[in-house]
């Protein structure tokens, strides 16, 4: 998909650039003339005054920020609507809402109906960051259509400006309800739906790459590079967790052996947060930039966060996986679920419960 707006790769088409403006604008227009009157609380969110969201229920709702990084910035919705309507005028007069979301890594605003603005939360280097944005933009498109689960597609990339340090992203809206507010975990048909999503995944070709240890802070490569950390996890969570246990059994986890496998395309971060449902059935995947070459075991992660015990042996047995695999895919699900459980219990409950969660099920 070409891109839009403050910055383009070099080579792109300004003639596409500016037709996929347009009808972004016509699509959203019509959005916007069939939508109910704005309430009391949107009508602030329009103006650039507070921030709010909607619940599963669709009820607007204030959401709050806590800080769960030492080098977390932040980021208000005036500020959204400055650089919004500084490097996309034709955006302006959508409504700007922040959405409340267990997410570590983006603030997450809503744009209209259509769109969503993801600003990286952790102060970094301006240039790496857009790097990264733009390798996640590849990402995404490379996974858009290759199954029959919508996730995001790339439509922007914003600059810094207004107090704002770092470059920022926009992307399509994918309607649903997360999986931290429907929970899936009973559901065999999520479990099937979830299984044919990693298939198509991992079918995708690689084109010679392998796990190169970037991404999702280096799970998909070799189990004991993440020693140290387990190490530091297992010392802060003596007060939340069978410590004594989980040492045990990550000495027995980190030993397993990769086999013949090759590198897949995984998604790597299969989590409550990123996972759409409706209706106990998969409705679409978030956070889709980090689709990249690791362990096949890698996207197995789902079954240990997402499932409890049947649908996740259904997913096992729609997969074909061996008693490595699957043991594998239990200790990428460990070292994730072992930092989340300490370092997020107080700043984002969400994710510290998913942690341990995910332990209590393995």
């Amino acid at each position: 998909m070409p891109w839009v707006g403050a910055r383009r790769p070099a080579g792109s088409s300004v003639l596409a650039c500016t037709r996929l403006a347009r009808l972004h604008g016509q699509r959203l227009q019509r959005a916007r003339d069939a939508a109910p009157p704005l309430d009391a609380t949107e009508q602030a969110c329009h103006r650039g005054v507070g921030s709010c969201t909607r619940d599963a229920a669709g009820r607007t709702q204030e959401a709050r920020q806590v800080s769960m990084h030492d080098d977390q910035l932040t980021v208000s919705v005036e500020t959204v609507r400055a650089l919004v309507h500084e490097q996309f005028p034709e955006w302006r007069r959508l409504v700007i809402r922040r959405i409340a979301s267990p997410g570590t890594v983006n603030d997450i605003f809503r744009i209209g109906e259509g769109l969503a603005a993801r600003f990286p939360l952790r102060s970094a280097d301006a240039d790496a960051t857009r790097q990264w944005l733009e390798s996640e933009a590849r990402a995404a498109r490379k996974l858009a259509g290759r199954t029959r689960f919508p996730t995001p597609e790339p439509v922007a990339i914003g600059e810094p400006g207004g107090g704002y340090p770092l470059p920022w992203s926009v992307q399509t809206w994918i309607p649903g309800v997360a999986a931290t507010d429907e929970d899936p975990a009973e559901s065999v048909a999520f479990a099937d739906d979830l299984a044919e999503f990693i298939a198509g995944t991992r079918a995708i070709d690689t084109q010679g790459r392998t796990f190169a240890g970037e991404g999702r802070v280096g799970r998909g490569g070799d189990l004991r590079s993440h020693d140290g950390w387990v190490q530091t996890c297992l010392g802060r969570s003596e007060h939340l967790l069978d410590v004594a246990r989980l040492r045990q059994l990550w000495t027995a986890l980190r030993r397993l052996p990769r086999g013949g496998s090759r590198d897949v395309m995984t998604h790597g971060d299969l989590i409550h947060g990123n996972v759409l449902v409706s209706n106990g059935r998969l409705a679409g995947v978030l956070d889709v930039g980090g689709l990249g070459p690791a362990d096949p075991a890698l996207d197995l992660v789902g079954a240990w966060h997402l499932l409890d015990d049947r649908p996740r042996q259904r997913l096992r047995w729609a997969l074909g996986c061996g008693d490595l695999e699957w043991e594998r895919g239990k200790a990428w699900a460990f070292e994730q679920a072992l930092g989340a459980a300490w370092y997020y219990v107080d700043s984002n409950p969400t994710m510290s419960r998913m942690g341990r969660r995910t332990r209590s099920g393995s």
